[in-house]
């Protein structure tokens, strides 16, 4: 299944790859535009909450003037951890869609399933699947190629 938001997304993982990045990539979208967009940033900006979700999150933000998302939907290519599930609650965003699953590190479908939290006041509607291969494969590449660097 292909979107044309989640290519957006897509790109912007690739793009983190070629920065040496684990490549993952977000596009925030609000009334049908892409108002916020962000690839992991982790190593460059020496900081850990650089996910692509929460830069994508503030580059909305930023541009909308406004720390509250409502009405706006998240594509990722990698499930969330739990710190960007929370990034996005509290960020207000309507609903996320992810390309891979992440078994060992997602926080939405796996780990602590953080919108199921009976704390959590905010939970979007969650699509899980969304250009699964190629985001997965992605992913799969930058680590291949980074074994065979050792």
């Amino acid at each position: 299944m292909s979107n044309s938001f989640m290519d957006e997304a897509l790109a912007e993982a690739r793009s983190a790859g070629e920065r040496g990045e684990v490549p993952i990539g977000a596009v925030v979208v609000l009334d049908g535009a892409i108002v916020g967009r962000g690839g992991n940033r982790t190593r460059e900006k020496n900081d850990i909450t650089a996910h692509a979700e929460i830069e994508a999150i503030r580059a909305a933000s930023g541009r909308l003037g406004q720390e509250r998302l409502t009405g706006a939907d998240l594509y990722v290519t990698l499930e969330p951890c739990a710190m960007c599930a929370a990034a996005i609650s509290f960020a207000r965003i309507r609903r996320v869609y992810y390309g891979a699953e992440d078994p060992k590190g997602g926080g939405v479908d796996h780990g602590g399933r953080f919108y199921a939290q009976p704390t959590c006041h905010h939970a979007p509607d969650v699509y899980s699947g969304i250009s699964e291969g190629e985001a997965a494969a992605i992913l799969r590449q930058f680590f291949r190629e980074r074994r065979e660097d050792d």
